[in-house]
Parts: C-alpha cells; structure tokens; sequence
C-alpha cells in the first residue's frame, strides 16, 4: 500500500461535562489560526440539537475534516459529552476521510486514549492503511481514482436546474465565481461535491470551498482567488453579488446570474443544444454516473477541440493561441465572439 503523505495532522477537541471545550490532543501541531477556524465550525459549538457528524472545509490550500461524535455512557471518556476528530490534509477526498476519521472515532470511544488514535494516524501516514478489530481494514488506496464519480450525483442536479443547468456548466467553464447555497449545511456538502465531475478536463478542487462562512477571515481568503465554486449556508450571501458571478440556490432551484457578469454569460445556439443535451441525458435511464460524466467531457471536448481549431498564432513555446484578429474576421454574432473570447482566456488559449 502507499503511504498516505497527504496527511498533515490530527486533533480531538471533547466537549466536557460543564460545557467547555478544550483542545485536548494533537499530533503533531496545529496553529492558532487553524485552531480558530475549526473551533468556530465545530459542530457542538452550536446550540442546535441537531448533529452534522463529518464537516468538511477549507483553510487557504488545506483540508480540514471534522468527524464530531455524542459520548455514551458505555465509552470510556467519563468526563466527555461530545468530542470532535480532526484531520488536516492536502487534499479533498470526503469520503475518504469521512471512513478514517470514523475509525479514529470508534476507537477512542473504545479506549479513551489518544496514543491509540495516534497509532492508527503513524499507519496510515506510513503504509496507507490500518487494522482495527471492530472496523476491520482501513485502506487508503480504496478510495482513490473513482472518487469523483462516488461524491458526484450529476443527474440530481440536471433534474433539479433543468435546462438551467447550462448556466453552470457555463460558469464552471469559463471560471467564474459561483456561489452554492442550501441551509442544511448536510445538503449543501453533498451537493457541492457534483460540481468539479461537471469539467472533467479540469481540477475543480482546486478552486473549490465547500462549506464557508460570511467572516472578515473566510472572505478575505476566498478574495484572494480570481475563480472558485464556494458553498455557504448563510441566506444573506443572495444580497453579495459582489461575491459571485453566478449563484446558485439549491432548494429554490434558482439560478442567479450577477448584473455584472450577464453578458459574459450570455447563452448562443451552442448553449441550448448543449442544455437540451445534458436534460436528454439525465433522462436515459440507461446511464449511469460514469457515463453521464464520460457524455459530458466528451462533449466539453468537443467544444474544446473547435475552439482550438481556430488558433493561429504560436507563442515562443510553439503553443498555438487564437487571437482576435481572427475571431473578428470570422464576423460571428457578439454573444458567439464574447464566448469564445472567454473561454479561450479560461483555457489560456487567448492573445491580443
């Protein structure tokens, strides 16, 4: 098995008999910041009596996942009402670590001893897998190649939008910002992992912010980025258009195209066809994930593969690039010119 060197560290927070919460463990270190961030999002920190057990997030280019557990009288934590597990990463695998963290859950439930944690974090981090009696084998590499197409549910989005879908596949092709909206912040973080399985040509996560909050320090960090899909269950994100280009409202299902951002995302001949395509697709019972996602990236391909059929300038790597003076000669409609402009920017593909 491979080592799983993503890993960066591990913590419990509990949440005591009195109402405190205290950092109790971590290996090897957290920083302040991290431990702020976490802290503000954990989910015992609330007074809801509902419980988000596996959060997921992000901090500047990590992962953060958040397994939060209720403690029974037949755990060995007598002092404990509720704890939380934490892993940072460097990478965005929910249902990889969704299984992991679960494992370091139910055996310190069993033992009340974080050097047992700690054990199963060293085998993981050194041979990618571990060995628990109640849980059986924990193996890294499970999860990984097919993740895209086990968190994505593509043909419950195209149900839900409709012909609207367009405009996010737009957004997410031409890199705009996009805002994913539910309340239930378990809806939200099961929808927002469709959205990187929609540009399979493209890593998404890269840009990708499941679940932020509307803070000085989250919006601050998401600024810093020129494109993202970022999720949020705060209702007043609606009245932050400055925020988005395109959001995206999960139980209305509504689609919102920012003032600003309506004419680079208007739609042409070629953007109903490919609607029309997408709802045809989700309709054929026939297909299932993989191929929806496969039908689509072929498709995006395609789009690709005449967009760069126009390029006629060569930069000093022998890369071909379009530039306007072609697109101009072609007298094509402005919508199909603005476009094409765009997507050859999002693909680097343009040159004045």
């Amino acid at each position: 098995m491979a080592p799983l060197k993503d890993l960066i560290s591990c913590s419990i927070i509990e949440k005591d008999c009195n109402g405190d919460v205290l950092w109790t463990w971590t290996f090897p270190s957290v920083s302040e910041l991290q431990k702020s961030i976490v802290t503000r999002k954990c989910n015992f920190q609330t007074t809801n009596t509902g419980t988000q057990s596996f959060l997921c997030a992000r901090h500047m280019d990590n992962w953060f996942y958040i397994n939060s557990n209720e403690v029974f009288e037949s755990d060995k934590l007598p002092r404990v009402k509720q704890f939380a597990l934490i892993l940072f990463t460097r990478d965005f695998n929910p249902q990889k670590y969704e299984v992991f963290t679960r494992v370091m859950s139910k055996m310190y439930c069993k033992t009340g001893d974080p050097s047992e944690i700690l054990k199963l974090y060293l085998s993981v981090y050194t041979n990618g897998t571990c060995t628990t009696q109640e849980n059986g084998t924990f193996l890294s590499d499970d999860f990984n190649g097919q993740r895209l197409v086990a968190d994505s549910n593509i043909r419950g989005l195209i149900k839900a939008f409709e012909l609207e879908t367009i405009l996010i596949y737009t957004a997410l092709l031409l890199k705009k910002r996009i805002i994913v909206y539910h309340h239930s912040l378990e809806e939200l973080l099961k929808w927002i992992k469709t959205f990187p399985a929609l540009m399979k040509h493209r890593k998404v996560t890269d840009n990708l912010f499941p679940w932020i909050d509307l803070v000085k320090e989250e919006l601050a960090e998401l600024k810093v980025y020129s494109y993202y899909v970022a999720g949020c269950s705060d209702s007043s994100v609606s009245s932050r258009p400055e925020l988005y280009d395109l959001l995206v409202n999960i139980p209305a299902r509504e689609v919102t195209v920012a003032p600003h951002a309506k004419e680079s995302l208007t739609m042409t001949k070629t953007h109903k066809e490919i609607a029309l395509f997408m709802v045809q697709l989700c309709e054929n019972i026939s297909y299932n994930e993989t191929q929806i996602i496969n039908e689509i990236g072929d498709k995006t391909q395609d789009l690709l593969n005449q967009l760069k059929s126009l390029a006629n300038v060569e930069d000093c790597d022998g890369r071909k690039l379009i530039n306007l003076r072609i697109l101009k000669d072609k007298n094509l409609s402005q919508a199909v010119e603005n476009f094409l402009i765009n997507l050859a920017v999002a693909e680097n593909l343009f040159v004045l």
